[in-house]
């Protein structure tokens, strides 16, 4: 199977008060995903490449409208305040 990037998997990031406090206070990233097939270690190694990062660790949801989410919690060598800034989210 052929890897996907990152942005072919993740629609955009999501910048709610409460998304961009987990940045601050959890070391965690928020993406809203295209697909729900897309699974936890596609999104892992797919963010890790682009990023040039570690992951810890991906928890994903489905919200009440059926969209697909991502929280990805970084390793505390890697700050998620550095990526929300190269993606204009702080």
């Amino acid at each position: 199977m052929r890897e996907k990037t990152f942005w072919a998997l993740v629609d955009y990031p999501v910048t709610t008060e409460k998304a961009v406090r987990i940045v601050e206070n959890e070391n965690k990233l928020t993406f809203q995903l295209k697909k729900l097939s897309t699974t936890k270690e596609e999104i892992k190694k797919s963010f890790e490449e682009e990023f040039k990062v570690k992951v810890e660790k991906v928890n994903t949801l489905i919200d009440r409208k059926g969209k697909k989410k991502a929280i990805i919690k970084l390793k505390k060598e890697f700050s998620a305040g550095d990526i929300g800034v190269k993606l204009g989210i702080i």
